[in-house]
């Protein structure tokens, strides 16, 4: 019975491995409740390790550093949750202005078309030009804001226990793979990179978040504060979530300031996040991710599809883990060139001669 359940096994080891791995996936997707909290305060605690250790090399006792790092989280998710409290109420009270603003649009518009020859009726412009769309959109994702800190809590209480827990975790690795170099070695790697990225993202998420904020406070717009949080936490979204943190700004610039405000609320937006994610963002994070961009937009869809939001926030972290543990086994490290760069591959090529 052993031979033959060893024989299935090596003459079969991939269809094992693709089980196994499909039967991870859907139960991380069937826990996603769990499973999301968990990993954003693992995450949380791996931005904040930075400064942790900042402070301990500066003689400041560990017990000390974490607690000023965990008061500091405190007080960020209090502040913001003042903000997006305060704002989802002065939304509410000042809708009817809002609304009574958008309907004046609409007229402008269909007059402007009809000057030009194009008749079109009031309801067929209201379905599609419709305020109670636009303001539900734009309400909807700062109720969505709002929800997040329902959660905010317990994920801040994971991630403190997970900070104090850091040396110990540390020395059972040592204590688990003491016969292995090899595995310590990369799973340094792994908390390396990823606190690399995670730190330079948050820098640059943050940039983005106080410039927008800075040129929409001047062009007069309401709730700047709000509309530069988002574009700080969906700067974590690659690819796609500048431009989603963009569209309820710029509709409610619209609502606001009318076609001009919203011209410049764009202009804002795509001049931030050119001058973020093409310059400032490239040099800061010096040699990449390690991911062609194709897998970067892939892993969005992947995480985002198993683990929701969340999944979309910490796609690119999971994917570089990934690929670090595949490049640690011949049989996969292939699969860890097809996930990474061009430089990756020519890496491999090199090394695959220098052995032959």
């Amino acid at each position: 019975m052993n031979q033959t359940s060893s024989a299935t096994g090596n003459k079969f080891p991939g269809s094992v491995t693709a089980a196994a791995f499909i039967i991870i996936l859907a139960g991380m997707m069937y826990a996603s409740s769990i499973v999301t909290p968990f990993l954003m305060a693992v995450f949380i605690s791996i931005v904040c390790a930075e400064p942790i250790n900042w402070l301990q090399k500066r003689k400041v006792p560990q017990g000390i550093a974490i607690a000023l790092v965990f008061i500091l989280i405190v007080a960020l998710f209090f502040i913001l949750g003042q903000i997006i409290g305060r704002s989802l109420s002065s939304f509410s009270e000042n809708l009817p202005n809002y609304e009574e603003n958008l309907n004046a649009i609409g007229t402008s518009l269909l007059q402007f078309l009809r000057g030009l020859g194009i008749d079109l009726s009031v309801d067929k412009l209201s379905g599609v030009f419709d305020p109670a769309k636009v303001m539900s959109l734009t309400g909807g994702i700062l109720g969505q804001l709002s929800l997040f800190m329902g959660n905010a809590l317990t994920i801040v209480f994971l991630a403190l226990f997970l900070l104090l827990e850091l040396d110990s975790i540390s020395e059972k690795a040592k204590a688990i793979y003491q016969d292995s170099i090899g595995t310590i070695n990369y799973l340094n790697a792994i908390g390396k990179s990823i606190r690399h990225y995670l730190t330079i993202k948050t820098a640059t998420s943050l940039l983005t978040g106080v410039f927008v904020w800075i040129g929409l406070a001047i062009l007069g717009l309401d709730y700047a504060i709000i509309w530069a949080l988002l574009a700080f936490l969906l700067n974590y979204i690659p690819n796609i979530g500048s431009i989603i943190a963009a569209i309820p700004a710029i509709l409610f610039a619209l609502i606001q300031l009318g076609f001009g405000g919203a011209l410049w609320t764009t202009g804002i937006f795509v001049v931030v996040n050119m001058v973020i994610g093409n310059v400032v963002e490239p040099k800061m994070m010096g040699k990449g991710m390690g991911l062609s961009t194709f897998v970067v937009f892939l892993s969005l869809i992947f995480w985002g599809f198993l683990l929701g939001t969340t999944g979309m926030f910490l796609s690119v972290p999971l994917t570089m883990a990934i690929k670090i543990i595949l490049e640690q086994h011949p049989d996969t490290a292939w699969i860890a060139v097809l996930l990474g760069t061009k430089d990756d591959a020519l890496a491999l090529r090199e090394k695959k001669q220098q052995v032959y």
